[in-house]
């Protein structure tokens, strides 16, 4: 028996959610509905994707492993139902792609695989570069587009952006961590908390720019361009960090929990879309990419 791709939509929200109740309003079904399913999937794979608790459902090493497999089996039905009817041989070309760090890292691989097969004739360039470098160089024409954190972007009168993903930013803290027991959790909780502080990206800017909202800053206690030197942190109880959930995942390195809770608060989304120069000529390489991804990634 194969698993349905009702059932793995239904997982899908339940990992995202945390908890059943709410990916079941999430996707417009009963509890009941998710609930079967996760257990199905379960039976059939033969082993656990949720730890139960009482705050929800969290995902177990081997249910972060399938949740990976799970997003890409869905955004590929999905982009074979939806993409152009073109001949897609007949895209041929090059364009210069400018990414951020984090783009590169957490978002863009898997799609631009995809990509790269469907359009086989299509060449891209890909250049990491800062925030400040890919506007420039938009601008200037050295990139003729970029995928980034569209919310970090500064040169609004010269570039046009699309957003393609919203990705709330949450608390991550260890396992069993004494704020999991607190009925909600505000920014003066977690300033009592040694922090760690991402900084690429202008993560860190970001970051300020909510604090100073409040009268409370963070104990900073390390500051780091490394994601996964801050999940190795938390999850060995060092200290505590907001981040997106586009960079989550629930096991360091050493193979030791990383959980993450709701910050009361107002957090910005981290956003991550396209972006070009308002002027630019894009060619038929770079238009069929933009596409591409624009229905690949749903909102």
């Amino acid at each position: 028996m194969n698993p349905t791709l009702r059932q793995i939509r239904y997982f899908i929200a339940a990992a995202e959610a945390g908890q059943l109740s709410k990916a079941a309003m999430d996707v417009n079904v009963s509890q009941s509905a998710i609930t079967t399913a996760v257990k199905s999937l379960e039976e059939l794979i033969g082993t656990a994707l949720f730890e139960r608790h009482s705050g929800g459902v969290s995902l177990t090493y081997e249910g972060s492993l399938f949740l990976n497999h799970a997003r890409g089996i869905i955004g590929s039905v999905e982009e074979a139902i939806r993409i152009p009817r073109r001949v897609q041989q007949d895209v041929r070309g090059t364009f210069n792609l400018a990414v951020t760090y984090t783009v590169a890292g957490y978002f863009l691989p898997p799609l631009l695989s995809r990509f790269m097969h469907a359009f086989p004739n299509a060449v891209v360039n890909l250049i990491e570069a800062d925030r400040p470098s890919i506007e420039e160089g938009l601008v200037s024409g050295i990139f003729d587009s970029a995928v980034m954190l569209t919310s970090n972007i500064v040169n609004h009168d010269a570039l046009s952006h699309s957003v393609m993903l919203r990705s709330r930013r949450r608390l991550w803290l260890s396992e069993g961590h004494p704020l999991m027991n607190a009925p909600k959790i505000t920014l003066k909780d977690i300033a009592r908390e040694p922090y760690i502080m991402l900084t690429v990206d202008e993560a860190s800017n970001t970051a300020q720019r909510y604090w100073d909202r409040t009268p409370y800053q963070p104990r900073t206690l390390f500051r780091t361009s490394s994601v996964e030197a801050i999940r190795s942190m938390v999850a060995n109880g060092m200290g505590v960090s907001i981040l997106s959930d586009m960079v989550y995942r629930p096991w360091s390195l050493e193979g030791k929990r990383v959980d993450v809770m709701e910050v009361d608060d107002a957090i910005p989304t981290m956003d991550v879309g396209l972006a070009w120069a308002k002027q630019a000529e894009l060619n038929s390489t770079a238009k069929a990419f933009f596409e591409f991804m624009e229905l690949a990634v749903l909102p």
